[in-house]
């Protein structure tokens, strides 16, 4: 019995001592492969109990739950994520990735390529600020999306508001509004 014991006490230790922690660009290579993966379980380990994402003027502040939907939300569009390039400035990580998905074909920005800044809290990712979105045709981005909304407002207002709903349910609204629109050509 106190072998056994003590056998159980040494894997334990050892087990708890092998858990390296990992440095902000592991974090930030960790969050950006689970999320091209769809390992939300992954994505947990490596962010805060709070994640806000500064998007321009927007400031989106998530609590766990509320992340895990803005994740359900993005993965509707079947996404691929690709760094570019990681970089340590202060206490920040910044990166440059590629995004591909659905929604930015349709928009004609297919890749979507963006610098980031991500900050930590208590070794986690706390905050996404986007910094620069590199070659993306805004204008072209505003016309197919208005002329996707009004196509909605007009033909099908049932789904109107999914520009902006950020749920799962927005995401399946906005492909099905791709859909119909790309079908009544």
């Amino acid at each position: 019995m106190k072998n056994s014991l003590l056998i159980l006490a040494i894997i334990v230790i050892l087990t708890c001592c092998s858990k390296e922690k990992l440095s902000r660009k592991d974090v930030v290579t960790t969050y950006y492969k689970a999320l091209d993966s769809g390992t939300y379980n992954r994505i947990k380990e490596v962010v805060n109990d709070s994640v806000t994402i500064v998007s321009g003027d927007y400031v989106m502040p998530f609590d766990k739950i509320g992340f895990y939907e803005f994740f359900k939300w993005d993965s509707i569009f079947d996404p691929s994520y690709e760094i570019l390039e990681l970089t340590e400035e202060n206490d920040d990580i910044i990166v440059t990735i590629r995004q591909k998905n659905i929604r930015n074909s349709f928009l004609k920005n297919n890749p979507l390529q963006l610098k980031v800044k991500v900050s930590f809290a208590s070794g986690k990712i706390s905050k996404f600020k986007e910094l620069d979105y590199i070659d993306v045709n805004w204008d072209t981005w505003n016309q197919t999306k208005d002329s996707l909304v009004s196509f909605v407002k007009t033909k099908h207002p049932k789904l109107d508001g999914f520009v902006n709903d950020m749920t799962m349910n927005g995401a399946t609204n906005y492909l099905k509004a791709i859909e119909l629109f790309e079908n009544q050509k």
